[in-house]
């Protein structure tokens, strides 16, 4: 579904991402992982175009998307959920999820999407007159997701998905990612919480100085000593060629 061929990119004249390549397959959760410093959230916001890439290509269900606009993204059935708090505190929990499809022009469609979107996640439906403020974080990060499935996006990106949730409530989150997996959704994510991330997932990545080291089924990539290297600081020598598919 995804494929990235040689993508070197960053900010201005800095250089983060210097030849990342990978593919994933559809109906499927990668989780990306690496140190500091690894270019994981970059290469979301290339693939999204939020930035400069200098040169390679992206494609998307074989179709060349490279620096295509968010807005051109969002079009092509991907959508974004970055890292952090994404919600206006002061609005309603309906009101912050209706933000989800401002940008589609058949807003009838979107009505009915937000109905399909609340019968999956019936907690917003209960609080949907409530502020965003007074969700937990667990809560609050699943308004995100639903918001990013009112245009029925084909792949989801999502950025550190774990940050400030007790593991309760990840382990909540990851649920919900799992059940969009099983109804035909892609997801790429960026996780730090590495060993819980993997369990879940389906395929991993392993992003290193803005390259790929690794990259292997998910269990795989958790009994491979290689990965524990890299996190204690250990330089990878060796790139797996090992194919999503």
């Amino acid at each position: 579904m995804l494929e990235l061929r040689n993508i070197y990119g960053g900010y201005g004249n800095i250089t983060i991402l210097n030849g990342t390549s990978f593919r994933i397959p559809p109906a499927s959760i990668t989780t990306v992982i690496g140190p500091n410093g690894a270019g994981k959230s970059t290469v979301f916001k290339a693939i999204f175009g939020l930035l400069n890439i200098h040169s390679g290509e992206i494609l998307f269900d074989g179709q060349d998307v490279t620096g295509l606009s968010p807005a051109r993204m969002l079009a092509q059935g991907v959508t974004y959920v970055p890292q952090g708090r994404n919600v206006i505190p002061q609005l309603s929990v309906f009101h912050n999820l209706e933000l989800g499809g401002i940008t589609a022009p058949d807003q009838d469609r979107v009505r009915a999407r937000m109905e399909e979107v609340m019968d999956q996640f019936p907690m917003l439906r209960q609080r949907r007159n409530q502020k965003a403020i007074e969700l937990s974080g667990g809560q609050q990060k699943q308004l995100e997701i639903a918001r990013a499935l009112l245009l029925d996006p084909r792949l989801i990106l999502i950025d550190e998905p774990s940050i400030g949730l007790s593991p309760n409530l990840v382990q909540e989150v990851f649920r919900t990612l799992q059940r969009l997996r099983d109804q035909g959704v892609t997801i790429l994510m960026v996780e730090q919480n590495a060993k819980a991330a993997l369990a879940m997932s389906d395929y991993g990545l392993v992003l290193e100085l803005g390259q790929t080291r690794l990259h292997d089924r998910a269990d795989k990539l958790l009994a491979d000593p290689r990965v524990g290297q890299l996190f204690l600081g250990g330089h990878v020598e060796e790139t797996t060629s090992a194919d999503a598919h």
